[in-house]
């Protein structure tokens, strides 16, 4: 109840739509462990199996053991006899194994700094201990009970003297056992066992790291962000209690793996920490004045090293939310402190006067394609398909060639298209993940009411991030757009045969899923079939694919800032692709491309090839 107190403090978000599905997920989630049985970590997930099921068994039976302390002849059946043999020779068995990983093994993900885990695994022990020695007492007084408890028969030979006085001081014991269990969990960390399946029960059930669009106009505000513990959530603040303490976010995520000093997993439990320590003083004081959290009870430095590249909420089994933490901190930081890095100056000033992160003339968007015949909205004023290029498409060399070859493919499969041209400014992504809320709302209302004014049916883009904004969070901001990534759209073309291409790719290639496209909007077969289609060779896939894809470094601002700690982000990436032994790396976004042709550069590797996924197409068009 004290703890329900603490996340009372945190501002109140609905989750309550579709109350049936999110029930439903919680007890699907705690019966089945859904939540820890996943192919990160398959065979500990197993072991938790051992854990819950001895846990469930051992409630009943502590049930039945009360009542046969109060009331004579009540005893448990045969039947419950054997499966709670069978799950307390698991349970120490899981136990034997957790105690080996953490404390022998020592994982990096675990944390050491206190003796919970070893206090929980110890009353897992003694309470199954205790069950089996009070199970053979029981027995060796009168055999007839329990005759299928193959644990308690073997114990009860033991007991050579048995007698009433024996069995009641067992009884004792595990009954003491089995409440200071039940009185400890919800003290401890492992409270996760109750708060988890909650948490997912209210796990955010629209886009992918959803974060709450600031009233910039809001003339009442006191903050803008996150500052203090009471500005979180209360979802956020449940996030730290429903926490496993697992290590998954962290062994998946791209900036600790490559040095840097965040650690999702250290975000989440610090926001706990202090939650407990600080909401403490507000329930016995409601005057008391808060200290900013950042600085004191989190780096800010960790805070800008974050991709946002999702792989943290990807992998969480109780559906922590990291990312929008991530970014209401660093609007707090941006927004209320004038705290960034300095390198982002660069942006921000770019977006502010040009509406492109690199300055660049906003008149000159559209130079690169004046040999090209391309349609503008202007000019038509109603198109089937709106195309986007975004800031990479209209400023920078790299992408400029790769949206040319996708240009041929429109043409090709004489689709009616145009293009925004100089009407278009950046989407806004750049100042949105970086903290700056109120340039990414003026740049995005300033697309709205351009795109407002035409008629087409859908847009079209090659910019993942640029699909995530326009798709989510326009919407949100009163630009409702049908929006695809062209991938899909170049599949919609082979299917109709509007293009014909052939298996003309005798190369070996690999796909790298970008963060934006996979884990942000479920992208992930579209590129390989497309792939499939045009090589004769089945597509190499690195050891990090999918939805476990390693980031490119690019996302959350990465793309204007330096790396100033650790090894680079699109190197670790760049050798893994080498490591598959491929010729081609193809990407569908134009800032990995843009990450792995600097890392190529970087690292002087000669062994790959950097290509656009259209590239690819293109050149295997049928003439």
């Amino acid at each position: 109840y004290f703890k329900y107190k603490l996340i009372k403090l945190g501002i109140p978000v609905n989750r309550f739509d579709n109350p049936f599905k999110r029930v439903l997920n919680a007890i699907t989630s705690f019966f089945l462990l859904t939540c820890s049985v996943k192919k990160e970590r398959r065979f500990t997930g197993f072991m938790h199996i051992f854990i819950l099921y001895g846990s469930l068994t051992f409630d009943t039976i502590t049930g039945i053991h009360i009542l046969e302390g109060v009331f004579e002849g009540i005893h448990i059946s045969n039947i419950h006899a054997l499966i709670a043999d069978i799950f307390a020779i698991l349970v120490l068995i899981a136990v034997t194994y957790f105690i080996i990983r953490r404390y022998v093994l020592r994982p990096d993900s675990y944390t050491y700094k206190n003796f919970e885990s070893l206090w929980i695994y110890s009353l897992l022990i003694t309470v199954t201990i205790t069950f089996l020695l009070y199970e053979g007492a029981v027995i060796a007084l009168d055999p007839s009970h329990s005759q299928y408890s193959f644990v308690g028969i073997i114990i009860a030979k033991l007991f050579t003297s048995p007698s009433e006085l024996l069995v009641k001081v067992f009884w004792w014991i595990h009954i003491i056992n089995v409440f200071i269990f039940i009185i400890y969990v919800p003290r401890s960390k492992y409270l996760h066992m109750m708060a988890g399946p909650v948490n997912i029960a209210l796990k955010n059930n629209s886009y992918l790291a959803k974060t709450k669009i600031i009233d910039i106009e809001d003339e009442e505000a006191e903050f803008f962000g996150v500052e203090k513990i009471n500005h979180f959530t209360q979802k956020d603040l449940l996030d730290g209690f429903a926490c496993l303490d697992c290590g998954r976010c962290q062994d998946y995520c791209p900036a600790y793996i490559s040095g840097k000093s965040l650690s999702p997993k250290k975000i989440i439990t610090d926001i706990r920490d202090d939650l407990i320590e600080n909401g403490t003083k507000i329930l016995k004081n409601k005057d008391v004045e808060l200290l900013a959290i950042c600085d004191r009870a989190i780096n800010s430095e960790d805070i800008w090293d974050c991709t946002t590249c999702g792989s943290c909420m990807n992998v969480c089994p109780v559906e922590n939310e990291h990312i929008p933490k991530i970014i209401g901190l660093r609007q707090s930081q941006v927004l209320m402190e004038s705290k960034f890095p300095e390198e982002l100056n660069v942006l921000y000033k770019g977006l502010e006067n040009q509406g492109n992160p690199w300055g660049i003339n906003a008149e000159s968007g559209m130079d690169w394609a004046k040999d090209l015949d391309i349609p503008l909205i202007s000019e038509k004023k109603e198109t089937d398909i709106l195309v986007w290029a975004g800031c990479s498409g209209k400023f920078d060399a790299n992408t400029q060639k790769n949206q040319k070859y996708f240009i041929d493919i429109l043409k090709k499969s004489n689709a009616d298209y145009a293009f925004l041209g100089n009407e278009e400014t950046c989407c806004g992504d750049p100042a949105r993940r970086t903290g700056r809320d109120e340039l990414f709302q003026m740049l995005a209302m300033e697309n709205i009411e351009v795109l407002k004014n035409y008629k087409f049916k859908r847009i079209v883009t090659s910019c993942p991030h640029c699909l995530y904004v326009l798709k989510n969070e326009y919407k949100e901001l009163g630009g409702d757009f049908d929006i695809i990534h062209y991938a899909d759209l170049i599949k919609e073309f082979i299917e109709k045969e509007d293009i014909i291409v052939e298996k003309g790719v005798k190369e070996k290639m690999t796909y790298h899923d970008p963060c934006y496209l996979g884990r942000y909007n479920g992208s992930y077969e579209t590129p390989r079939v497309l792939l499939n289609n045009v090589s004769e060779e089945n597509i190499l896939e690195m050891k990090n694919n999918k939805d476990h894809s390693f980031c490119c470094g690019a996302g959350g601002g990465g793309m204007w800032k330096e790396e100033s700690k650790g090894d680079r982000i699109n190197h670790i990436r760049l050798k893994e692709a080498e490591n598959t032994g491929t010729d081609v790396l193809v990407t569908a976004c134009p800032f990995c491309s843009t990450m792995f042709k600097d890392a190529k550069e970087e690292t002087k590797s000669e062994q790959i090839e950097i290509k656009d996924i259209a590239q690819i197409v293109f050149d295997n068009i049928k003439k």
